[in-house]
């Protein structure tokens, strides 16, 4: 028998919703718009506790992210997916805060110009909203696009990081209130 992998998890109030946020040893594997159940195990031989205690740094971080006082994430990240999924993400760390970029230009970074939609996919597979920030992504013509958290909540976190830019789609978000009027 293996020794299982342990995953901890706990669940935070935020201007974004509820979220549940669970890590390894090795860095922070969930961050995700809480739905009331736990992610699918990554594999059988995962032990989920819940701990509030080990995810309070990166709650931390989180807060600070929320009251506009911090703009680079430096908790460590435990990223399980496939090697373009990876990719992908990893394309997403290097947008800057306050800053977007389209699918395409993501499918360039990753060396697949025409992969835009599976992009798209592995964005909305993204198991760490916010950190790693699909959020700054928006289409090529400057709309919004989609979000796993909903077109409120990113035009919400693009308005917080300072991005103003962008084209709001017809019947999508219009100036809704920015989260630190919430915190």
């Amino acid at each position: 028998m293996s020794i299982p992998i342990v995953v901890y998890y706990s669940r935070m109030d935020s201007p974004a919703g509820k979220l549940l946020l669970a890590a390894t040893d090795q860095g922070l594997r969930f961050l995700l718009f809480d739905k009331g159940k736990l992610p699918k195990k990554t594999s059988k031989d995962e032990l989920w506790i819940e701990s509030p205690e080990k995810l309070l740094p990166y709650q931390e971080q989180l807060r600070a992210y929320f009251q506009g006082e911090l703009r680079e994430f430096t908790c460590k990240l435990d990223l399980i997916g496939t090697e373009f999924q990876k990719k992908c993400w990893n394309a997403l760390l290097t947008i800057p805060h306050g800053k977007t970029c389209s699918y395409a230009e993501i499918a360039r970074q990753v060396g697949n110009p025409r992969a835009f939609r599976a992009v798209g996919q592995a964005h909305h597979n993204n198991p760490i909203a916010i950190i790693v920030p699909c959020h700054r992504v928006v289409t090529s013509s400057g709309t919004l696009g989609g979000y796993g958290g909903g077109l409120e909540i990113k035009d919400k976190l693009l308005r917080l990081e300072g991005v103003h830019d962008f084209h709001q789609e017809k019947g999508g978000p219009q100036e809704p209130p920015l989260f630190k009027n919430h915190v």
